[in-house]
């Protein structure tokens, strides 16, 4: 199917550009047809304006615009949404949105998305076990260990396939756009909660290079390097960027006499921009990105340890005395926690431009090893077992869009997706003999005497997604807009079991007979949304929405369920529907120096993802929260009163409710895990001329989180915390350099960055502070 799908895409794109250009012709004549007509009956002067009115730009025209429009900071007017079916104005915009421009970025050292999440109302993320184990959560829409993010991530328009991209650094940010509420009917499923628009910086026809140095606490230090320009004026640019980041920790492990925080990282991109013809451009990117750094940094808060060492006593505390604001950020482990992830990407998009809208094709394709081990519960200095994780993943995708011009009063969008995802997954747990831990990746080694294999779950998934998408935009009135878009997807889903795992074997299933081994399932979900959106005035916009998401459904590994042995464990998790009602409004002020923006939601979320943990037999298992009630809002204001200076704020509310959980009916009516109840983010920051060619610089910002449960129960919640950050530094006033220091987590909150609650807790990063260096030339 994966080659018959190839052989699709190679001729369905010729046969639209060929179409396109048929339509080019007749649009063209049309055109040129009903110009004539006007000018013949508006006179001579009717046909002088015409004559110096440029239709449309060449691609070398477009090239220079862009140029311009980069070089120059941003003003409000010019910031735009890109993320939605046409190009809008942030602040008309039908969407509830958060765009950070080039210079925001930079000013607020944003270098990955996990940077950007606190400045977004409503949004929070955890530093899970591994560098590739993330936990978002956007407008109460969670994801949990081993399910997939509830965002869609979407860099320079080709999607990011895999979840555990997530956490990859980014090289010439331009702009990033996170869209809050289900974007599912232009980015797909798993786009439930909200969409994430990363665009970087464009090359030109002006060679530039870009050099930073970091360095700070727990021996972090950061080289950077960004060269781009012209290969062919005009025609042919190129883009390369590279990086080495090294962290030698903060937090210890006292029984082995090393931190367990530790990561090195080597990132590289290329991108090579190719303009064809004034109406074809083709962009290629590649990139590579290598982790190695510590794994499963957990504390067992039932362990209770002999005065003055890390030997077990021989008995426990009491779960009653779970909590997770108990912070332990300490450790005892005698093996080392390991996690090792390569990342290879690359994309192919062709971007064909007529008068009528434009034609985009993009290929994209990824390959993922990720693998991490560690100490077993309760990780002492006793010999309590090991446990490792192995993890392949090998996926391509393509997508065809066309979209018509936006000069037309009914706009147009319609277009398809396939994506073929394969993916190996093996967890193992072994005996601890302290001699170290094996390696496991697709074979259990039961009869290694060093560390011998215990349990061992393995299976590999192949998934494919189909997708047919369309969107109309018409302009009932000069300041009323109607919006519908409608996707449907169809997910097939098929697992391959292992005949080596220690359970869930099917009958009959072995390495002879492979077919016995399989199972398939099916996952359907129509998408739609509408939004109807009024300019009362150029300042004041007003926008409802009403929107469907989707997150697909899912095996777990067979066999964990029946090891689990909990009623409510599947092999299959059922898929995700939340049905959002969106209202919002955008007001800009004091000639654009005040924008105040707001929103209210009402989510009703259906099947919802929870995450249980057996570590008996290291089985890891999702259930589904049946109906959960989500509802609450954003409010955010930035003031520019005096050049240099500005004031920003956001605060975010959730409050979640589970009305039906159907593995235990008793927790209904309480808040649903993994949800803050609100986030706020506010600061200042002041730029001003202390002698010619230097600029002072600084900024404070804050950040809180509200309360958060981590279990349906709500065994115990993570009390509300808040986080300061200061930056103080010179500046070249045209930006060429910059020197800063800079301090995160000033006062050192200690809090936990995920909780379990059976009673593991994974502390966060405490105080980091250090300086950077930026040169452009």
């Amino acid at each position: 199917m994966a080659g018959s799908s190839h052989l699709m895409a190679l001729l369905v794109i010729p046969g639209v550009l060929a179409a396109s250009s048929i339509a080019s012709k007749a649009y063209a004549q049309s055109t040129s047809d009903e110009a004539s007509s006007k000018l013949k009956t508006r006179g001579p002067a009717a046909m002088k304006r015409s004559d110096s009115m440029d239709e449309r730009p060449s691609s070398k025209i477009r090239a220079s615009r862009d140029t311009a429009r980069t070089d120059s900071p941003a003003k409000p007017e010019d910031i735009m949404v890109t993320g939605i079916s046409r190009r809008e104005a942030m602040q008309k915009a039908p969407v509830t949105a958060s765009v950070f421009t080039r210079q925001q970025l930079a000013d607020a050292r944003v270098q990955s998305v996990e940077d950007l999440i606190a400045m977004v109302p409503n949004m929070a993320i955890s530093q899970g076990e591994s560098v590739g184990t993330t936990f978002v959560t956007l407008r109460g829409i969670s994801q949990v260990r081993n399910g997939q993010s509830p965002v869609a991530v979407v860099v320079d328009g080709v999607q990011q396939m895999n979840y555990r991209q997530f956490t990859q650094d980014l090289f010439n940010l331009d702009q990033i756009e996170v869209l809050e509420g289900p974007q599912g009917d232009l980015w797909g499923r798993n786009a439930i909660g909200g969409a994430i628009i990363i665009n970087t910086k464009q090359p030109t026809n002006k060679h530039q290079v870009d050099l930073q140095g970091q360095y700070g606490n727990g021996g972090y230090r950061v080289g950077r390097i960004s060269l781009r320009g012209p290969l062919v004026k005009d025609r042919l640019y190129y883009d390369l960027n590279a990086d080495v980041r090294d962290f030698d920790g903060l937090l210890y492990n006292v029984y082995r006499d090393k931190t367990v925080d530790f990561q090195t990282e080597y990132s590289a991109r290329g991108h090579i921009k190719a303009i064809l013809t004034d109406d074809l451009v083709a962009d290629f990117r590649a990139g590579i990105d290598e982790v190695r750094g510590g794994a499963l940094n957990a504390w067992y808060q039932g362990t209770k340890l002999q005065p003055g060492t890390c030997n077990p006593s021989g008995s426990s505390y009491s779960s009653s005395t779970f909590s997770a604001d108990h912070v332990y950020d300490t450790f005892c482990a005698n093996n080392g926690g390991l996690n090792t992830r390569d990342i290879r990407d690359a994309s192919f998009r062709l971007t064909y431009t007529q008068p009528w809208g434009r034609v985009t094709n993009t290929l994209g394709w990824m390959k993922l090893n990720e693998y991490f081990a560690s100490d077993n519960s309760p990780y002492t200095a006793a010999l309590d077992g090991t446990q490792s994780q192995w993890r392949t993943n090998t996926s391509w995708e393509d997508e065809l869009r066309v979209t018509s011009s936006d000069r037309w009063k009914v706009k147009w969008m319609f277009g398809g997706y396939f994506l073929d995802e394969r993916d190996f997954l093996s967890t193992t747990s072994a005996t601890d003999t302290g001699q170290g831990i094996a390696r496991v990746s697709t074979t259990p080694l039961f009869g290694y005497a060093p560390n011998p294999t215990n349990s061992f779950f393995a299976n590999s998934d192949h998934n494919q997604d189909f997708a047919l998408f369309g969107h109309l935009s018409y302009d009932i009135l000069k300041n009323l807009t109607a919006d519908f878009g409608f996707r449907y997807d169809w997910n097939d889903l098929s697992q391959y079991v292992s005949p080596d795992s220690t359970a869930g074997v099917p009958d009959g299933c072995s390495a002879s007979d492979g077919a016995t081994c399989k199972r398939e399932r099916w996952f359907r979900q129509a998408q739609p949304k509408g939004t109807l959106s009024y300019r009362l005035t150029p300042q004041v916009t007003f926008y409802v929405d009403y929107g469907i998401g989707f997150r697909s459904g899912q095996f777990n590994q067979s066999g964990t369920a029946a090891a689990v042995g909990l009623p409510g464990a599947y092999d299959v998790v059922k898929p995700e529907r939340a049905n959002t009602v969106d209202v919002g409004f955008k007001t800009s002020w004091l000639h654009d120096k005040l924008r105040i923006n707001g929103s209210f939601f009402d989510t009703r979320d259906h099947n919802s993802f929870f995450f249980l943990f057996n570590p008996s037999v290291n089985a890891q298992i999702l259930v589904n929260i049946d109906q959960v009630h989500l509802t609450g809002g954003e409010l955010s204001a930035t003031y520019n009163p005096l050049p240099g200076l500005s004031f920003f704020a956001n605060l975010g509310y959730t409050h979640s409710s589970i009305t039906k959980y159907s593995y235990n009916p008793s927790a209904q009516g309480n808040a649903a895990p993994v949800v803050p109840e609100y986030t706020v983010f506010l600061g200042t920051q002041y730029e001003h001329k202390l002698f010619r060619g230097v600029n002072g610089f600084g900024r404070f910002d804050m950040t809180s989180t509200g309360k958060e449960y981590w279990d349906p129960e709500n065994t115990t919640a993570r009390t509300a915390f808040n986080l300061y950050n200061f930056q103080l530094g010179l500046t070249a006033p045209n930006k060429k350099w910059r020197f800063v220091g800079w301090v995160k987590n000033f006062t050192n909150k200690r809090y936990n960055s995920e909780y379990d609650s059976y009673g593991w807790s994974y502390a966060a990063e405490p105080r980091t502070y250090g300086g950077s260096f930026t040169v452009s030339f």
